[in-house]
């Protein structure tokens, strides 16, 4: 065989040899990358803190027989409802002293028993919703001195966050139990723009999840216009019944239904302010409205987890005394 002969000869040999090794180096390539792939996304994290890991937690398995549950643990899944109630003379001053019995509460028209019933003095999650768009211009002193003065019924215990709102509302900061600290980011507001005043109560409304105390109340100060918000005064409504916080509002000269229907919902009050002389008087209101609330609590008679909106109404046996209660729940969903 001829030297030339030889070499294509061992050359195809070597390329058959090479072409039978392929299958073996591809499962070995994807192997490497399959080990890979964590290093190169545990890289990425690094690389971009912020983005999101997901996780998935599994669901645990449900019994498989229900009848075999212990008993005590039904108990915990019925869950007591509690009403808030405020009662008012014809002065508009707090009342206190009432009994269990003076009460009647109903669920969708049908009467409930009353479990208990308390009126203590207990520390309170407080958001404030404060207008400072450019209709506020005159009064954003005045409703900062106004706030300062609901500051000196705080108690022990007391936390405060802080929502601005022109064009767009703003989580100012909180909670805090620092009310130096909320004095001076309202004293740092100016007045500008436009009023989102839905879009802000839908901000304060979030925020208010992260609050410590059971009792969560929202303090809106506003001329009660809206003119900028993305959100409808209905989706407003509806968040509203599903939070579970007592809306407390003043409305300066013109009146606000929003403010008032949400106030009225969620057994809070609304205050019109005709004249900055008048709004001192109508803090005072709203303070003790707060601080003096009877607490109703019963267990429905509708025990089910429906995921429906329930309502529920409050009776007094002295017509003379005005009373607000908040006016229905969302049962949970299974």
């Amino acid at each position: 065989m001829s030297d030339t002969n030889r070499y294509f000869f061992q050359r195809s040999i070597h390329n058959n040899e090479q072409r039978s090794r392929l299958p073996y180096v591809a499962v070995a390539a994807g192997a490497l990358c399959l080990a890979f792939v964590p290093a190169l996304r545990t890289a990425e994290n690094a690389e971009f803190p912020g983005e999101p890991r997901v996780s998935i937690t599994p669901r645990a398995p449900r019994p498989s027989n229900a009848n075999a549950r212990n008993p005590a643990t039904i108990r915990l899944d019925v869950k007591a409802v509690l009403v808030p109630v405020t009662v008012t003379d014809a002065g508009d001053r707090p009342v206190e002293g009432l009994r269990k019995e003076d009460f009647q509460v109903f669920e969708d028209d049908v009467k409930q028993q009353i479990i208990s019933y308390s009126m203590e003095d207990v520390p309170a999650s407080v958001g404030l919703v404060f207008d400072s768009s450019g209709s506020m211009s005159n009064k954003i002193i005045p409703s900062v001195d106004a706030v300062e003065q609901f500051f000196q019924t705080t108690l022990p215990g007391d936390e405060f966050a802080l929502v601005r709102f022109s064009d767009r509302p703003q989580f100012i900061g909180g909670f805090t139990p620092n009310i130096g600290e909320v004095s001076r980011w309202l004293h740092s507001l100016r007045a500008a723009g436009w009023t989102a005043l839905n879009d802000a109560i839908y901000l304060g409304i979030q925020k208010m999840k992260g609050a410590k105390n059971a009792r969560k109340v929202i303090l809106v100060l506003s001329d009660g216009g809206d003119n900028n918000s993305r959100y409808s005064s209905r989706e407003i409504r509806e968040l509203v019944r599903e939070a579970g916080v007592g809306i407390y509002s003043i409305s300066f000269y013109q009146g606000s239904r929003l403010l008032e229907g949400i106030s009225d919902e969620t057994g809070g009050r609304l205050i019109h302010v005709h004249h900055l002389s008048d709004l001192p008087g109508a803090i005072e209101k709203l303070s003790r409205a707060i601080r003096s609330q009877y607490v109703l609590s019963y267990y429905s008679t509708k025990s089910q987890n429906d995921g429906k909106y329930h309502r529920v109404r409050v009776a007094l046996n002295q017509p003379a005394l005005r009373i607000s209660w908040r006016h229905g729940y969302y049962a949970p969903l299974d």
